[in-house]
């Protein structure tokens, strides 16, 4: 729970510290998307009720949303994870021309050695192409001041600032003190056609006043705090920014720094100053060459890591070797295999898939895990909607037997144009919305199909059934996954019927209700041990020594997923529910 105590010492992480920042700071309107490492901005907002906070049907409408509210005269934020970012680059890429009115603040949070992502881009670069102020914290302290001072920085030059966090700052946690919120003053708005209508002409004379303000902007980041000069041993300088400067000063406490806080504009008067001042420069950065390419393009000699090294987080055990300039050794993998939950709706109807060995395309959510072995039932994966779109694709080049899969929360966010696509270019098929209730791979956000907004309240609830009926499906059957044989019929007939099929295979996700029904008996003299129920990759059953299987009944919800495909008998539903 959030806390008003001001003075008091709190154990918040980046992501909370970035709220709380934005808090005090004066903040109005925030909007985003959930997507880790991310999503807890947005919920720690949520919990103050001076601020208008909300899920947004996906990134690019959150960003719209927050950058009118800061030009009407609200100080606002938007929030999301490095590819949310990607959604929201329409408006991003001319939000510089048409400016700000309050301040308004863009907070990335990337995810370099992709733990819940599918690529580890460097929104540095989207900084930079946007034209925007980079402001970029080191630890949970300084992304609370660093996100108040972005909003000052907003107001004063007119502009969107990205403040940008990466995994490792955004659940870290650090004792942060609590400070007063400032209660701004909502400016006020002026009609000006020349500065928020983007026609050809009007964007023109936006873009010189745009290269006007970057000149502006470099010649205040020379001189900013949040870039400075450590000097202690000058036989060793590094050249640093985020995460890197802990992890190199842990590693070289006794060398000299130059932390770049606000790393674009890029101070280029501090950064010569600074190598004047030591003998062996090195420049020691995440991801991609932001920073060195910048300091080659001044002439200065400097010495930087092996290429290996762009590839995948940045460890403070890896500094001594890109100081002696060693490639990077991968690490071996040693995680358990991610598999869905006891109980999870998704299993079944990847259970069906495989067995009706379809072709079937998938994008982002919980049920990506339907690509692993043993169910092996998933063949894409890209992007939020890309299970319609790719089944669009795959089913021009392969045919039949193609099947799309889609969760409800990215169907809201990004299917429904893909379905309409379908039905207007009038493809046939069938497409599975797995209704969960929820956001789940998230941390079980709520969205507008659940009925629920952020801060709880009741709000209209959009139902799905209806909308895939505008959109144009010629069939929409709701379906319970967990009564297989229904929906395996389902399945086979709508699978290559000449029409636009969608099933809602709806239930909710095991962590919403939590409940649990009887656990399947075991009859051991009926076990053939063909391990059929091995298959279904529930983690609430598992082999012993002696070869027959055994339900750990701590684990198991009594979905009965086990008892349906079980070809013997040896798994008996408990009638004791």
């Amino acid at each position: 729970m959030v806390s008003t105590d001001i003075g008091k010492i709190a154990l918040l992480s980046g992501n909370e510290a970035v709220a709380q920042g934005a808090y005090e700071a004066g903040v109005k309107v925030a909007c985003s998307y959930p997507g880790t490492p991310s999503t807890e901005i947005l919920e720690y907002l949520a919990q103050f009720p001076e601020v208008d906070s909300q899920w947004s049907v996906n990134e690019k409408v959150a960003f719209e949303v927050a950058l009118s509210s800061a030009i009407g005269g609200l100080r606002s934020l938007y929030a999301s994870k490095h590819v949310g970012v990607n959604v929201a680059m329409d408006p991003l890429m001319t939000s510089a021309y048409v400016g700000v009115n309050a301040g308004f603040v863009v907070v990335s949070c990337d995810d370099p050695g992709i733990h819940s992502s599918q690529n580890e881009q460097d929104n540095r670069l989207i900084a930079r192409m946007a034209k925007i102020p980079l402001l970029e914290p080191s630890s949970p302290a300084e992304a609370k001041e660093f996100v108040k001072t972005a909003f000052k920085l907003s107001e004063r030059f007119d502009t969107p600032v990205m403040v940008r966090l990466t995994t490792r700052i955004a659940h870290t946690r650090e004792n942060v003190k609590l400070g007063k919120r400032r209660e701004i003053p909502q400016k006020e708005f002026n009609v000006n056609v020349a500065k928020y209508v983007m026609v050809p002409r009007n964007a023109y004379n936006r873009h010189i006043a745009l290269e006007k303000r970057l000149l502006k902007l470099k010649a205040y980041a020379e001189k900013s705090p949040l870039n400075r000069i450590e000097l202690n041993s000058k036989k060793l300088g590094f050249i640093v920014d985020s995460v890197s400067y802990l992890y190199v000063k842990e590693m070289y406490p006794d060398a000299s720094f130059l932390k770049l806080g606000f790393s674009f504009p890029f101070p280029e008067e501090k950064v010569k100053e600074f190598a004047r001042q030591v003998k062996e420069l090195y420049v020691i950065e995440e991801l991609e060459p932001f920073l060195e390419e910048h300091i080659r393009m001044l002439g200065i000699k400097v010495r930087a890591r092996d290429p290996s090294f762009r590839i995948g987080e940045l460890r403070p055990e890896y500094i001594p070797n890109i100081v002696k300039g060693k490639k990077k050794t991968e690490p071996g993998w040693t995680a358990r295999k991610p598999v869905m939950c006891p109980g999870c709706p998704h299993r079944p109807v990847f259970w069906v898939l495989k067995k009706s060995k379809a072709v079937v395309t998938g994008d982002i959510g919980c049920y990506t895990l339907g690509a692993l072995p043993p169910l092996s039932s998933l063949h894409s994966c890209l992007c939020m909607g890309s299970g319609i779109t790719f089944f669009e694709g795959w089913r021009k080049a392969l045919g039949k037997n193609v099947v799309g899969v889609i969760g409800d929360s990215t169907f809201v966010h990004a299917g429904v144009p893909a379905l309409i696509n379908l039905s207007y270019n009038k493809t046939k098929g069938l497409i599975i919305i797995l209704d969960n209730g929820t956001t789940a791979m998230t941390g079980n956000q709520p969205h507008p199909a659940t009925g629920i907004t952020i801060k709880g309240t009741p709000t209209k609830r959009l139902s799905l059934e209806d909308v895939c009926r505008a959109c144009g499906a010629d069939n929409v059957d709701v379906i319970n996954p967990h009564n297989v044989k229904e929906l395996e019929a389902v399945v086979k007939k709508r699978i290559d019927e000449d029409a636009l099929s969608v099933i809602i295979a709806r239930a909710p996700c095991v962590l919403l209700e939590r409940k649990r029904a009887g656990v399947p008996e075991f009859q051991k003299e009926e076990c053939k041990k063909c391990y059929i129920c091995l298959s279904i990759d529930c983690p609430a059953i598992y082999k012993t020594e002696d070869g027959y299987i055994r339900i750990k009944r701590e684990w198991c919800t009594g979905c009965n997923l086990c008892v349906e495909v079980c070809p013997t008998g040896a798994l008996v539903k408990n009638e004791e529910q």
